[in-house]
């Protein structure tokens, strides 16, 4: 039963449908990725090289990192795909009970200026 393990196999047995799926879900998923680091290295690069003004800084990484929090929720946590709903429901919920306690703590230590 074992012999015929280390050959590869003639065909796939997936289908074309199946195996075009697949090739623009690996080029979307790449895509994304080369994104984000785009976004990571405009960050670095702005306050690095002082392009963006001190003040500016921290909203701008701020939104950066909104951005980024966005598309990797729904490109590799698979937000976009149909029949994830509960998934997406645990998720959702799980960030919409931690930013108003992130908020809350911050203001009752008094870490904000606010």
């Amino acid at each position: 039963m074992g012999e015929n393990l280390s050959q590869p196999f003639e065909k796939s047995s997936m289908t074309p449908e199946e195996i075009r799926k697949i090739n623009r879900e690996q080029r979307i998923q790449t895509i994304a990725f080369g994104f984000m680091i785009a976004i990571t290295l405009l960050a670095f690069i702005a306050v690095g090289a002082d392009v963006v003004p001190g003040s500016f800084a921290i909203p701008f990484i701020l939104g950066l990192a909104g951005i980024q929090l966005f598309l990797q929720l729904y490109y590799f946590m698979h937000l976009k795909d149909k029949d994830h709903g509960w998934p997406n429901t645990f998720i959702v919920s799980g960030i919409v009970l931690v930013i108003p306690t992130i908020v809350a703590l911050m203001l009752l230590i008094g870490v904000t200026k606010y």
